[in-house]
């Protein structure tokens, strides 16, 4: 499906639009009374995004920092150029280890190598662990959001995708009867597995340490009763020192989830020693690029700021109106739609950077400031430059320009068009539109007010 094919089948979708609304709403809320108890949050935020940028601007003094340090705490250090060397490297550890059964903590670096497809290519069990993963996994869907995979589910839908696919499903529909069946489905996969894969949150240079946040705990269970524990992780997750990595926490939480701390933050450094009581045998880090470096170079290095907290996408407009699968790619909502031009080409995304409206709330809600309608505007250029654009769109566009370089004539034209969609309108909105459909097919148009912002103005109206 193309993406408007995409987008028109989400805005027909009533039950997704309930399912986004419930998610995205409350972690406005959430997010908003954090910030609020926060009063150095704009600091903070600054000293992230400066964090952040020395860190990229001297990757490879870190990268090999780390690799030292975590060699010294037992680990091995693989490295992955492309998404297909790191699915190799990840399936070759497996095989190594007679790993039948994969147990996974959720990460989106491994949704975005394709790991999920390698595994079952390789005749790997794989189980996912975190609860909203497993939804996705039994439900056969990619996910919608980075933080909640399956926003787009309706608490109804779950309840009926547990009662048709759990050994032991709930007895009644609550929140606590489902969470307990997936309690009871998913522990005894959990402690069963061969090998535990994650991914990392942060990576630490100076001790080798991974770090992961989770708010279910399950990746502590599926990491650390298997025989080997494999972490594929984006090379910019890197930081300096376990100090910067608790000041980017106290961010990443509050602006994804609205809590001061996520609920179960943990750090891995190396596999099993002499006397320790629990832990992997072996502890395997993949650290891919996958376009990162590529990024860096080409103008994109303010995106690799992103500590992957969501936020964007619940603030966005557009979000929130057509959800994260409308978007095509691994990373949904403004991020999305700077990454994935990034990391599957601008010919087949260049409509996820024009579908922004450029309102700005992305970069303001943006724990690291990331000037994302700055860069998104760099891909509407670039795509414009190469030609990506269709025919139609440049002449439209091409029109535009030449009537809006000539005031009077623009004027007039204005005041046509105002009298024309008002004729339209019943009770302030739009319900059809001639030669609009796209406008008007999914939701009500806003009848426009009487006369042009420019005349309101001239005549006091303001």
């Amino acid at each position: 499906m193309s993406f408007a094919e995409r987008v028109d089948a989400a805005l027909h979708d009533p039950l997704l639009k309930t399912a986004i609304d419930r998610a995205t709403g409350t972690a406005q809320a959430k997010r908003a009374a954090a910030i609020a108890a926060f009063p150095s949050f704009e600091p903070a935020r600054r000293r992230a995004a400066a964090i952040k940028d020395h860190v990229i601007a001297n990757l490879g003094a870190y990268l090999a920092a780390f690799e030292a340090n975590a060699q010294a705490a037992g680990a091995a250090v693989h490295w992955a150029r492309t998404a297909d060397e790191a699915c190799a490297i990840v399936i070759d550890i497996c095989k190594k280890a007679d790993a039948k059964r994969v147990a996974r903590s959720k990460s989106m670096l491994g949704e975005e190598i394709g790991l999920p497809h390698a595994l079952e290519a390789a005749d790997i069990t794989r189980v996912e662990t975190d609860l909203a993963e497993h939804i996705i996994q039994l439900a056969h869907e990619r996910p919608s959001h980075i933080i909640w995979p399956a926003l787009h589910k309706t608490r109804e839908q779950v309840a009926d995708l547990f009662r048709a696919s759990h050994r032991s499903p709930q007895n009644e529909d609550t929140i606590p009867a489902m969470a307990a069946s997936a309690r009871r489905q998913l522990r005894e996969d959990m402690l069963s597995a061969d090998v535990g894969i994650s991914g990392a949150n942060f990576l630490i240079a100076d001790t080798g340490a991974v770090c992961t946040v989770t708010n279910e705990g399950n990746a502590e269970l599926s990491l650390v009763p298997p025989r080997v524990h494999i972490v594929t992780a984006g090379i910019e997750k890197v930081v300096p020192s376990m100090r910067h990595a608790t000041h980017l926490l106290r961010l990443l939480a509050r602006s994804a989830t609205g809590a001061a701390l996520t609920q179960y933050t943990t750090f891995y450094a190396g596999p099993r020693r002499p006397g320790d009581r629990e832990g992997p045998e072996e502890m395997h880090i993949v650290l891919v690029d996958n376009g990162r470096t590529r990024m860096r170079d080409e103008g994109l290095a303010e995106m690799l700021r992103c500590i992957r907290c969501g936020a964007c996408m619940n603030h966005c407009v557009v979000f929130r109106q057509i959800g994260g699968h409308a978007y095509g790619g691994t990373y949904p909502g403004p991020m999305g739609a700077v990454l994935t031009p990034a990391l599957d080409g601008l010919a087949g995304a260049k409509d996820l950077p024009n579908a922004c409206t450029l309102n700005g709330k992305c970069r303001e809600v943006c724990p690291v400031d990331i000037p994302l309608p700055t860069l998104l505007r760099g891909w509407r250029e670039k795509s414009w430059r190469e030609g990506l654009e269709p025919v139609t769109m440049r002449r439209g566009l091409g029109l535009w320009a030449w009537a809006a370089k000539r005031p009077a004539l623009y004027r007039l034209g204005t005041r046509v068009a105002i009298a024309a969609l008002r004729r339209f309108g019943r009770r302030g909105w739009i319900a059809r539109l001639p030669l609009a459909s796209g406008w008007t097919d999914g939701r009500d148009f806003p009848r426009p007010e009487a006369g042009s912002f420019m005349a309101r103005y001239r005549k006091g109206e303001r």
